[in-house]
C-alpha cells in the first residue's frame, strides 16, 4: 500500500522476481550483474552492487530471452528503475 507522500507511476502491474541477469553496453565490451526484482512488460526494477558507473541506457540480458535495450528512469545506491526502449 502506498503512503500519502509516494506516488504510483507504473503503466503496468509488476510481479515480484529475483532472476539473475547482465547488463550490456559499451557495443558488449562492459557487463555489469544484476538481480531482477521486479518486471512487468515496460520496465524492471534492478539490483546491482553500485549504481555508479552504470551508464543511462543498456541491454538487459536475462536467461532464454532476448536482449531488451533499457534506459534507467531512475537510480539509487544499489537499485536502479528501468523502462524498456522498443516495445510496442
Amino acid at each position: 500500500m502506498l503512503g500519502e507522500s509516494q506516488t504510483e507511476h507504473r503503466n503496468a502491474q509488476r510481479r515480484t522476481t529475483l532472476k539473475g541477469g547482465r547488463l550490456v553496453f559499451n557495443n558488449g565490451r562492459s557487463t555489469f550483474d544484476c538481480t531482477v526484482k521486479n518486471l512487468s512488460r515496460q520496465g524492471a526494477k534492478l539490483q546491482v552492487g553500485a549504481s555508479i558507473g552504470i551508464p543511462d541506457a543498456f541491454d538487459l540480458v536475462l536467461p532464454n530471452t532476448a536482449k531488451q535495450a533499457c534506459k534507467v528512469v531512475w537510480r539509487k545506491d544499489r537499485e536502479i528503475g528501468v523502462e524498456f526502449v522498443g516495445i510496442n
